[in-house]
């Protein structure tokens, strides 16, 4: 899976939009939207979302965690934490990238907040390195990966099977095989 594919299921999550238009609601495969009404919030999927805003159709409303001071305390939290943490949702990366590429606007402090995403971001992945390298040097079996997002394994994980199947490799010519003749007589 790449990237654009774990952005494709992103579009799938619910956010808040008020519409400035009326419509009765719709039925689609995925679940009925709507009614819409003007200035009344609905829940719609994210591609629908962005869509009705770069048509002027609606204004969103930044999901509850996309707030300068809970991204602060999520941002400290997953810091002083060894292990990660749980996230606010599991494709926090994905959402807060698309809203704001299409509707900072409709977003309050938008640049600190695409700043304490990069951040808790980065902290997440060095993590996620220290990890695998540990994992590697201690030459385990398998590894318990909790609340890690599908981009973060997606980020890391051609790495990670290369240096597996490099190790594996490695261990299998390192071993002695059953049908090697002994030079004993």
């Amino acid at each position: 899976m790449d990237a654009a594919e774990v952005e494709f299921l992103a579009e799938k999550e619910l956010v808040t939009i008020i519409p400035n238009f009326s419509l009765d609601k719709i039925y689609l495969i995925g679940g009925d939207l709507g009614p819409f009404n003007p200035g009344l919030p609905v829940e719609v999927p994210l591609w629908l979302a962005i869509n009705l805003k770069q048509r002027q159709k609606c204004r969103l409303l930044p999901p509850e965690w996309m707030d300068v001071e809970k991204l602060e305390k999520i941002r400290d939290h997953e810091r002083k934490e060894e292990t990660f943490t749980l996230m606010p949702s599991p494709y926090y990366m994905e959402l807060t990238k698309l809203l704001l590429n299409h509707a900072s606007d409709n977003i309050p402090k938008a640049d600190e907040i695409r700043t304490l995403i990069k951040d808790v971001w980065d902290t997440r992945i060095a993590k996620l390195r220290v990890s695998a390298d540990r994992f590697v040097r201690q030459q385990e079996v398998h590894a318990e990966l909790d609340n890690l997002t599908l981009m973060e394994i997606n980020t890391s994980g051609a790495f990670l099977t290369q240096a597996l199947n490099h190790m594996y490799k490695l261990r299998t010519n390192l071993q002695p095989s059953d049908s090697a003749q002994s030079q004993d007589f």
